[in-house]
């Protein structure tokens, strides 16, 4: 309602007086903006709620005004921090508040005397049901903690590393999710479905092109399973000779062939027991094994070579390949029972075109990852650089960024970087340069759309709801202004004051 009328009093010209207007005029403002609004004296006692209040009481267990004003707030209201603010004298502007009544959005403001002593507090209802109201905000600060958590376990998970000896800490994770970089709608779609595999026991088939990331989720997988605590154990199939294969996965009894360690060796299988045995580029492996690796995945038993006695292991398998294995199968390739057996939880890696909105994130990580190393300045990238990156097909995928940065790094003569040093390094690597793209992703759109609601000052994102939903009302109980009042939980003054001034 407005706040000065034609046969108004003349506005007081000294500064008390108008002190006092304006406290009685943002009292005013927030008890008919808010979604409900209480007094407690200093000693914690209600004294006065307002109408839009009034409204949580049958919820709160209390049929009148009366029965709740005079008690203390920590009676009528559970979980309230109130009595914090009465003996600190410090406001609570923003805070989750969560009781019977349901969940709330409140601040929490003392009130002061002229000698700036706390004589009571204001107790304010932003929004009620912020779950739906907040609901981007609120989507966007669960994912900001996820990636929180998986940072500091991260940390913690370094910490224990550095403490360990080295021959124990070869065989422990090296990577968690917050590793694996990237917001964009594919990250974070790659990362949900890598959480809910940790939790499974289940083999777990990492599917995606070379450079994406398998090997890091791979880690990161087994660092959130409740194998954490064990042995994490990676073998490389395409790294090792198709002829020691067999010893590499199983073992070696003592004396199995001229030249063997007369005290055997541990296979694979056999190290990762009570863990995590990664197998990379399962697609490379010989047919000649896959038949004994399906064998050992279905007894949980292995046979070292020259030995006649079955050893028992308790191994999670995860498996990573950049190759088609559905074809492989079909040109009879690769087992196709052994395919059954690995491709339980499938879960595909996207290659960097498809993210480029986490290119520029990307490039800031490996690029103080570099610095680290050389023990130089972060590189910095100049815009039309970031552009030229954001625009190239990227075959190789991050490990092909990683090489070009690196390159720009090291054969640059100070921290800038621009396009044209990048363009000569994809042209001698035999690549033509593709033409600069925006560096933002277009699945953001929508979310830089969402978040920009919210970046607007409190008061106006309170009315614009608050029309909304009167709006909304009227409309349900056919322009029926009582009924929209009663439904709403305010006057029907209040609510002829809104309509008149919707501002």
């Amino acid at each position: 309602m407005p706040l000065l009328v034609d046969d108004a009093p003349a506005l007081p010209l000294d500064a008390q007086g108008i002190l006092e207007l304006a406290a009685r005029s943002m009292f005013q403002l927030f008890s008919s903006v808010s979604q409900g609004m209480f007094l407690v004296d200093r000693s914690g006692r209600i004294v006065w709620v307002n109408e839009g209040y009034q409204r949580f009481l049958p919820d709160l267990g209390f049929s009148s005004v009366d029965q709740f004003v005079g008690r203390t707030v920590e009676e009528v209201i559970p979980n309230t921090q109130m009595r914090r603010v009465l003996e600190t004298g410090q406001p609570v502007l923003i805070d989750l508040l969560t009781n019977k009544a349901g969940t709330f959005v409140v601040s929490r403001i003392p009130l002061r005397d002229d000698a700036d002593r706390v004589i009571g507090a204001i107790g304010i209802v932003l929004f009620d049901h912020p779950e739906t109201t907040l609901q981007p905000l609120i989507s966007k600060f669960a994912l900001l903690q996820r990636d929180l958590d998986d940072a500091r376990r991260e940390l913690a998970s370094q910490r224990r590393r550095s403490l360990a000896v080295a021959g124990d800490g070869e065989r422990r994770s090296k990577y968690t999710f917050a590793s694996f970089i990237g917001s964009s709608p594919a990250a974070a779609e790659v990362k949900r479905q890598a959480r809910r595999a940790a939790q499974s026991t289940s083999p777990v088939l990492l599917l995606g092109e070379t450079g994406t990331g398998k090997e890091l989720l791979a880690h990161a997988i087994h660092a959130a399973s409740s194998r954490a605590s064990g042995p994490f154990v990676s073998v490389n199939i395409a790294a090792v000779p198709d002829t020691l294969l067999e010893a590499e996965f199983f073992g070696v009894a003592p004396g199995a062939y001229t030249g063997a360690d007369r005290k055997g060796r541990d296979g694979k299988f056999k190290l990762a027991d009570g863990g995590t045995l990664f197998l990379d580029e399962i697609g490379d492996m010989p047919q000649s094994l896959q038949a004994k690796l399906l064998r050992a995945l279905q007894e949980g038993e292995i046979e070292p070579l020259g030995s006649n006695k079955l050893v028992p292991f308790n191994v999670r398998i995860l498996a990573a390949t950049s190759r088609d294995l559905a074809t492989l199968v079909r040109e009879g390739r690769f087992r196709e029972d052994l395919f059954y057996r690995l491709h339980v939880l499938p879960v595909r890696v996207p290659p960097l075109r498809v993210r480029r909105g986490d290119i520029p994130a990307l490039v800031e990580a490996l690029g103080e990852d570099l610095a680290l190393r050389n023990g130089t300045p972060p590189p910095e990238l100049l815009p039309d650089a970031m552009a030229l990156l954001a625009g190239q097909p990227w075959r190789g995928n991050i490990r092909e960024l990683r090489n070009v940065l690196e390159q720009a790094v090291m054969r640059g003569e100070g921290q800038s970087i621009d396009a044209a040093q990048l363009e000569r390094i994809l042209r001698e690597a035999g690549v033509e340069p593709a033409a600069p793209a925006p560096v933002q992703d277009p699945g953001h759109a929508a979310d830089a759309e969402d978040e920009s609601r919210y970046l607007r000052p409190l008061a106006e994102q309170v009315a614009e709801l608050e029309r909304k939903a009167i709006a909304a009302t009227l409309k349900a109980h056919g322009g029926n202004k009582l009924a929209t009042a009663r439904q709403l939980g305010i006057s029907r003054a209040t609510l002829y004051g809104r309509l008149e001034n919707p501002e």
